[in-house]
């Protein structure tokens, strides 16, 4: 069976913040938030609901797919900052978009959760049963920062991205989801943490530790990813990284000796969109027309757990 990658939507909130209007309530400055993440500005929910950037997203990856929300059986949404603690983003989703014969349910791995949440669905579609599926990356961080920390507060952005899996029957997988490989490592989880309840429920960051393991550990989990799809270097087209920090991102490729050209990058824009930034990269890769049909591509996210992961697509 094959697990294809038929559409993709993205959705951002309205309200810009640039580096300029941080710097107006904390000490900072555009020079000194873009030379150490490449950020310059990024998108905050202001009067959007999570929900309804994600059912954006939906519509749009659906309307890109040309599937019609009654025919989805399955929604996954990798998220930590959905509207409500329950019902799920993902039950949101599904009630904004129609999806009723849809089963559904949320992914709890920050900024891996995109990655985690197409690698869920990937394996209950390949386990029978499921044949279309939406799989959602959407976060809102900007709800759970301490506005007073500029260690924290001009690194995030707010978004979300979808994309549509569908299922085709082969006898050789060579379209589609061609490997994954995921990781965790819950003994270094105090360097990235947010406290569910208490009186400090705000992201607390560590940000030297995560850049080590960002570094270390994203190039190892791509070579294992590439070598469970067969997948050569040579043959990788796009690296669809996390957007955490471009001094990651450069170093990643570097390890990997691949060309900084493959590593599209657009957190100079967005932010760190936390669990959407692949969703949302990869979206705007394809609608673009630099990523075209048959082009291998490299999905990767990193983060709070510590989380990570890599999944290898022929798209």
């Amino acid at each position: 069976m094959e697990i294809l990658l038929v559409g993709s939507g993205s959705a951002l909130p309205e309200k810009i913040v640039s580096n300029d209007d941080l710097a107006k309530i904390v000490d900072t400055s555009d020079e000194w938030i873009s030379t150490r993440t490449g950020i310059k500005e990024r998108r905050i929910c202001e009067k959007e609901s999570l929900s309804a950037l994600s059912t954006l997203a939906a519509k749009r990856a659906l309307d890109a797919a040309k599937v019609d929300a009654e025919d989805i059986d399955l929604i996954v949404a990798g998220t930590t900052t959905a509207d409500k603690s329950f019902p799920g983003c993902a039950c949101e989703v599904q009630a904004g978009i129609g999806a009723s014969h849809a089963v559904c349910f949320d992914v709890s791995a920050a900024c891996s959760g995109f990655v985690f949440a197409l690698h869920s669905a990937e394996c209950m579609m390949r386990a029978g049963g499921y044949r279309s599926a939406l799989v959602l990356g959407a976060d809102a961080f900007s709800r759970v920062l301490d506005w007073s920390d500029r260690s924290t507060c001009v690194l995030f952005g707010d978004g979300a991205g979808a994309v549509v899996l569908k299922a085709k029957e082969s006898e050789r997988v060579v379209d589609g989801i061609l490997g994954t490989k995921l990781g965790s490592d819950g003994s270094r989880g105090d360097s990235l943490v947010r406290e569910a309840f208490g009186e400090n429920p705000y992201v607390k960051m560590c940000g030297q530790e995560v850049f080590k393991f960002a570094v270390r550990t994203v190039p190892e989990v791509i070579d294992q990813a590439l070598e469970r799809a067969n997948i050569t270097k040579k043959e990788v087209d796009w690296y669809i990284l996390h957007q955490a920090n471009e001094r990651i991102i450069q170093s990643v490729a570097k390890k990997l000796e691949e060309a900084m050209e493959k590593f599209p990058m657009n957190l100079s824009k967005v932010g760190n969109t936390s669990g959407a930034s692949v969703a949302i990269l990869l979206d705007e890769e394809i609608r673009s027309g630099r990523i075209q049909k048959g082009d291998v591509l490299v999905l990767s996210g990193f983060g709070a757990g510590l989380t990570w992961g890599a999944t290898v697509i022929k798209y």
